[in-house]
């Protein structure tokens, strides 16, 4: 049965009832998620469920990584639905906390800051968001200590930027990838799909359909992103912010062997971003 703790009181208790399985310490796995809980959280969760002896699932809407107030506002919540999923899914521990437990005293005043990285692609958009990624997901680390913690591939620069926090920080969490989680038509799932208009929807379908075809030309990085740019450009209501080729660790691009491709755009008011791997041929 999956137990709800809100305090940092009761996150301690709980895990310390789940740390000890047969006298031993449990390997417990962590999915950070913002709830509103789809599909693409769920593979996160049964990837955790795979992998570990026990599971725990925090639910935190973190201010510190939107950078409009009307965004956070917006974002869904849904706490019950939420806590049903993990139920049916196997999640030993839910922790749901107030932003007061979380950032206590007001907004932190020390926090990470994600380096050169976080300035690119996603960076001019959204100032300061990876360093609030960063900074909620090393306080988690430590209120739960995990030894594995899974993300999405969908956001792929997040999950780079994690990978290398975790390296440089010395902070001896094994980071999960999982592969990106699609609606039938191809389009990543998002909890911001439910904000698209139908006809938007219909648009928005074409950001995975020039992902694939890059993904297919299986040539020099012109061929990918000639293929990908064509696709875009018969796209109506879609507003490409970046479409770019980079090796895996989001590097320049290689001449040949594996690399992402990348893309971010606006259809009507709401902002999506999809990847996909791909394999250069020289």
């Amino acid at each position: 049965m999956t137990r709800l703790v809100r305090t940092r009181d009761e996150l301690a208790a709980a895990r310390a009832r789940l740390g000890e399985q047969s006298g031993t310490e449990a390997t417990v796995g962590l999915v950070p998620t913002m709830g509103a809980l789809h599909a693409g959280h769920l593979a996160l969760i049964d990837a955790a469920r795979a992998g570990c002896a026990a599971v725990v699932t925090s639910i935190f809407v973190n201010p510190m990584q939107f950078h409009q107030a009307g965004d956070l506002q917006r974002y869904p919540r849904r706490l019950g639905e939420d806590l049903a999923l993990c139920e049916q899914h196997g999640v030993d521990l839910v922790w749901a906390p107030e932003v007061d437990e979380v950032y206590p005293g007001g907004p932190a005043q020390v926090w990470v800051t994600a380096g050169a990285l976080a300035a690119q692609l996603e960076g001019p958009n959204r100032p300061g968001h990876f360093d609030g990624v960063l900074t909620v997901v090393t306080k988690l680390f430590a209120a739960v200590r995990p030894a594995r913690a899974f993300f999405g591939e969908k956001d792929y620069q997040q999950l780079m930027l994690i990978r290398r926090m975790v390296r440089d920080l010395g902070q001896g969490v094994e980071v999960i990838s999982v592969p990106t989680v699609r609606e039938p038509d191809g389009l990543a799932l998002s909890s911001r799909n439910v904000l698209l208009s139908t006809s938007e929807r219909a648009s928005a379908r074409f950001l995975s359909a020039a992902l694939m075809a890059g993904r297919d030309a299986a040539g020099s990085a012109a061929a990918v992103l000639a293929a990908a740019r064509e696709v875009l450009a018969g796209a109506e209501g879609v507003d490409v912010d970046y479409l770019e080729l980079r090796d895996p660790e989001l590097g320049p691009a290689p001449e040949q062997g594996p690399a992402r491709l990348l893309v971010a755009a606006r259809v009507g008011s709401i902002r999506l971003i999809d990847n996909v791997a791909v394999e250069l041929r020289p």
